[in-house]
């Protein structure tokens, strides 16, 4: 594609394409197999175009798009950077895989209101897109706010009483932290810097102190509700009534991933990670993010419903990212990256494995999953995957960022960080290796029905998931590099 289209144009279309189909897909509502072949065919266009961006970018070059221009230092503009493109690769790759699985899923379980969900989904795709290539805080907050909201219908889905309760959680609480946190924040810093642009090394070094960076620091710590730190961190767990290609979308796809990304750009061209480590602003962000890790994690085992012990798994991991932006050293900077894309791969394969056991066998409670490895192989032998990347074992993606984040914290001498990696990934080992003990190594129930596989879709997805967590240990490459540009100036 980008023998056809210019960066610019191109950068356009990652946008542009989802949305498209989201207006593309109604018109076939009443013809199921033509609305699905139009989701999938912008999910491999949107990839497509998202990798023809990939050789200009490393390149040297920074494509960008200047869009309204609102005020003096505030617009509405796309730009590619590195960690933005390793945000969209990741998204745009990922909604393939998962469009196949929800052709599977929502087929398989007869769920009603399909048009709306593929409508839906692909607006958080597009949402998505733009706050990877968002240039500057205002375009970020205001797909930030898209994304929230072209979820909610998705979260309530079902439509029960449940589904609404969880609707009106995670809407009041995602919009309420930006609102009166992410918002202002964004507000204080446009006042100092006199720009929102994201830029190398930070806006902000050498025009703030201490307590004006720490209070900031805290407002987009906490106001960035997507990335679920601890006490915000309830409307992940709710949101776990909804269908589990939803589950997958929040978990994996785009939602909590915007939340720990935005963190991440933030604190690196906004803050600057040097300038927040001459300020003294490690210890409390380390003390905050190391809680989140450690609390969720004992939470998580005493769940006995899988897909809410992936949820709080997922509270967990999540802070792991922002415990290497804590750390404030580049190398642990680059192991938060790595750990984004390593969670992406690692737990959508999770819970495309909690779909499969649902949609086949009906079960969605752990002491219900005697012997099912051998009724379900493909199934749970992809779910082992994951757990073993969750844990940060080798050869899976999960060890790297892990790997990158203990050497940031012995570099600086930051004990607390590198006791809490230590303490949670024998936590993680605690909350997942029984699963996979009961499903292979116990006798199945006498009184469970026979069953075999979900279908066809819901497993070609989740072998293709278990597959990248391996791949992505072995060809890091392009993941590396994309994270290292990223603290380069």
């Amino acid at each position: 594609m980008s023998a056809m289209f210019s960066p610019e144009t191109l950068v356009w279309l990652a946008v542009a394409i989802p949305l498209a189909a989201a207006l593309l897909i109604p018109v076939f509502h009443r013809e199921p197999n033509v609305r699905e072949t139009v989701t999938l065919t912008a999910a491999v266009l949107l990839f497509l175009t998202v990798v023809s961006l990939l050789a200009p970018l490393l390149g040297g070059a920074r494509p960008e798009v200047a869009g309204i221009r609102i005020a003096t230092g505030l617009s509405l503009s796309l730009k590619v950077e590195p960690l933005g493109m390793l945000f969209a690769l990741i998204a745009s790759g990922l909604w393939i895989v998962n469009s196949i699985y929800s052709i599977g899923y929502m087929r398989g379980n007869d769920e009603p209101r399909q048009t709306g969900y593929y409508i839906c989904f692909a607006v958080a795709i597009a949402s998505t897109m733009g706050i990877a290539f968002a240039k500057n805080l205002f375009t970020l907050f205001l797909f930030y706010e898209a994304l929230t909201i072209s979820t909610y219908p998705l979260v309530t889905h079902k439509r029960t009483p449940e589904a609404f309760r969880s609707g009106r959680i995670y809407l009041g609480l995602l919009l309420g932290t930006s609102m009166l946190l992410f918002l202002p924040a964004i507000i204080a810093t446009w006042a100092i810097a006199g720009t929102l642009d994201f830029t190398p090394g930070g806006i902000l070094a050498g025009k703030t102190g201490t307590g004006v960076t720490a209070v900031l620091l805290a407002l987009y710590a906490f106001g960035i509700g997507k990335a679920a730190l601890m006490p915000l961190h309830f409307w992940l767990p709710a949101a776990m009534v909804a269908p589990t290609p939803v589950s997958a979308l929040l978990h994996a796809v785009a939602v909590v991933k915007a939340g720990v990304f935005a963190i991440l750009k933030i604190v690196v061209m906004i803050f600057g990670i040097d300038n927040l480590a001459s300020l003294g602003q490690s210890t409390w962000l380390t003390i905050v993010a190391g809680t989140t890790v450690l609390a969720a994690s004992l939470v998580a085992l005493r769940q006995d419903n899988l897909k809410k012990r992936l949820a709080y798994s997922t509270v967990s991991q999540l802070s792991y990212v922002i415990l290497g932006v804590a750390i404030l050293a580049p190398i642990s900077a680059v192991g938060a990256a790595m750990h984004i894309a390593a969670h992406a791969v690692s737990k959508i394969t999770l819970f495309f494995a909690a779909g499969s056991i649902y949609t086949a066998a009906h079960k969605s409670e752990i002491s219900e999953l005697d012997g099912i490895g051998r009724r379900m192989p493909w199934t749970m032998g992809a779910f082992t995957i994951g757990a073993l990347s969750m844990i940060g074992i080798p050869p899976t993606a999960g060890f790297l960022g892990k790997w990158f984040m203990l050497t940031g914290a012995m570099q600086t001498a930051n004990w607390i960080a590198l006791g809490v990696i230590v303490v949670s990934t024998v936590l993680n080992a605690a909350y997942f290796l029984p699963i996979v003990f009961r499903a292979f190594f116990r006798e199945p129930p006498m009184t469970s029905r026979p069953h075999g596989e979900a279908p066809l879709p819901i497993v070609i997805a989740l072998t293709a998931t278990a597959a990248g967590t391996i791949l992505l240990f072995f060809c890091s490459g392009i993941a590396l590099q994309l994270s290292n540009l990223m603290i380069a100036r």
